[in-house]
């Protein structure tokens, strides 16, 4: 997660954007230091005697979720820590859970995740389908006839319609709640 962080006060006297971009997480001290040094260059700007004391998340670069430009920077470092290991698919799970409301915030995506969504990368439905089929029931049992002609299209549509498997590009992502 990057953050661009913006001097507020040097922003709406239009004296011009005084601020740098950040990569989240970082340690506490550090952060709180950054962003004075940026309120500083702000007062410098500004030609002011008086402490700047307010910035903005002014943009960002985060692939599972939104910034709110007014929120505090701890908040989104704390959230940093928090995803700083997880993997490439639990990432995909927790964007998921958040832009499908799932979950109430990021914090509870992050917990749930692993127990709340599959994914099957390069998957179709009727791919799932035959899975499932195969994962219930013993097909060598079933008289070939019977095996032979199960709809897994329509088996697939009817797992659609259920409303826990979702198209996102190429991968269809199950809800397991």
């Amino acid at each position: 997660m990057r953050v661009y962080i913006t001097d507020l006060e040097s922003y709406n006297q239009n004296v011009g954007v005084i601020g740098r971009w950040i990569e989240l997480p970082m340690d506490r001290n550090l952060l709180a230091e950054c962003v004075e040094d940026i309120l500083n260059d702000g007062r410098r700007a500004c030609n002011h005697s008086h402490h700047h004391e307010e910035y903005i998340i002014s943009d960002f670069e985060c692939e599972y979720m939104s910034i709110e430009e007014y929120s505090p920077i701890n908040k989104y470092n704390h959230i940093a820590e928090a995803m700083e290991n997880i993997d490439e698919d639990g990432v995909k799970s927790i964007k998921f859970l958040l832009e499908n409301n799932f979950v109430k915030d990021i914090f509870e995506a992050i917990e749930s995740y692993e127990d709340s969504v599959r994914i099957y990368e390069d998957s179709t439905m009727e791919d799932i389908a035959e899975d499932f089929i195969q994962e219930c029931y013993n097909l060598d049992d079933i008289p070939t006839i019977i095996s032979n002609n199960i709809d897994y299209e329509a088996i697939a549509r009817d797992m659609e319609i259920e409303g826990s498997h979702f198209k996102v590009e190429n991968d269809i992502y199950e809800y397991i709640g």
